[in-house]
């Protein structure tokens, strides 16, 4: 049976070079798929993994439809055996309808990558929905690294290193972007004292000295 799969991760974990070795695997048995994604770092209609690997991809913007995209596809005697979303996470509940609609009854297996928490620890809508509808949530093993070596499970925005906690839920950036926008991976503790690489090397903290905030 066809199945909606969600691979989740913080960001840094591989998810993109997982759904670009998906392509891979099932590409080299004869089968053909469509490549959706959406705010990718490489730009418009990519999908990249930091290993260096792109391939060409269909931009998702906000009033994009899925099922409709593929019957349209699909009936004008195009082929597709599975979907790929990267970038989960930017897509409208509505869209995760869609491309769950897309597996009931176009009966294409879908695999969706995303980030499942932003940078206030707060649920993605998108990635909210995939947890509802999926059939399937996987996550992903590769396990990114806090900056004290810890398992990585939460995601900072950062401006020059500083981490910030309030803004737009989604502003495009990378991890190690120096002073412009940036994401790092923090573990729960080092997230919640706002305390990131840069931050650590300034203040010359153990990770296990806590914050003191005068009286």
């Amino acid at each position: 049976m066809p199945e909606l799969v969600f691979f989740s991760g913080t960001m840094d974990c591989g998810k993109s070079t997982l759904a670009l070795q998906i392509e891979h695997n099932r590409s080299a048995r004869g089968l053909q798929g469509m490549i959706f994604t959406r705010n990718d770092r490489a730009g418009e209609g990519k999908l990249s993994s930091r290993l260096g690997l792109v391939t060409n991809a269909v931009e998702a913007a906000g009033d994009f439809d899925f099922y409709a995209y593929l019957v349209d596809h699909l009936s004008r005697g195009g082929r597709c055996d599975y979907v790929i979303a990267d970038e989960a996470q930017f897509l409208a509940p509505e869209q995760i309808d869609q491309l769950a609609r897309v597996v009931d009854d176009l009966e294409l297996d879908v695999y969706a990558f995303g980030i499942t928490t932003d940078f206030r620890s707060k649920l993605f809508p998108g990635s909210q929905r995939l947890v509802e509808l999926a059939d399937r949530v996987e996550v992903l093993q590769v396990e990114a690294l806090c900056w004290c070596g810890a398992r990585a499970t939460h995601n900072a925005r950062t401006v020059g290193g500083v981490m910030v906690v309030e803004g737009a839920q989604v502003v495009v950036g990378d991890v190690n972007a120096g002073d412009e926008v940036g994401y790092e991976v923090l573990c729960r503790r080092h997230h919640r004292r706002r305390m990131t690489a840069a931050s650590a090397r300034a203040g010359a903290l153990s990770p296990d000295v806590l914050p003191v905030t005068p009286a």
